[in-house]
């Protein structure tokens, strides 16, 4: 199996730098995680009229990304916790 590269848009970042170190630090690991097993996983659609894009939950947070398989790339929009 390929590697997949990661790439994280700006905001992203800027919003992981608002978090407490550990919470940020498991975040970026299952990042991490989650392009190392690119290939294992069943990637979840948010929905119909957003093809392309998937979520990956790790606890109360989700992990919004895009894959392109053919440049062996995952690109993550967006890390957002979900409300009760």
């Amino acid at each position: 199996m390929a590697w997949y590269r990661l790439a994280f848009r700006p905001a992203v970042l800027q919003d992981l730098g608002t978090l407490d170190t550990a919470m940020a630090q498991r975040l970026l690991d299952k990042a991490k995680w989650l392009t190392s097993n690119v290939g294992n996983l069943r990637h979840e659609a948010i929905d119909d009229a957003l093809p392309g894009l998937f979520k990956y939950a790790v606890g109360e947070w989700r992990i919004y990304y895009s894959l392109d398989a053919a440049e062996h790339f995952v690109d993550i929009h967006g890390i957002v916790r979900q409300g009760p």
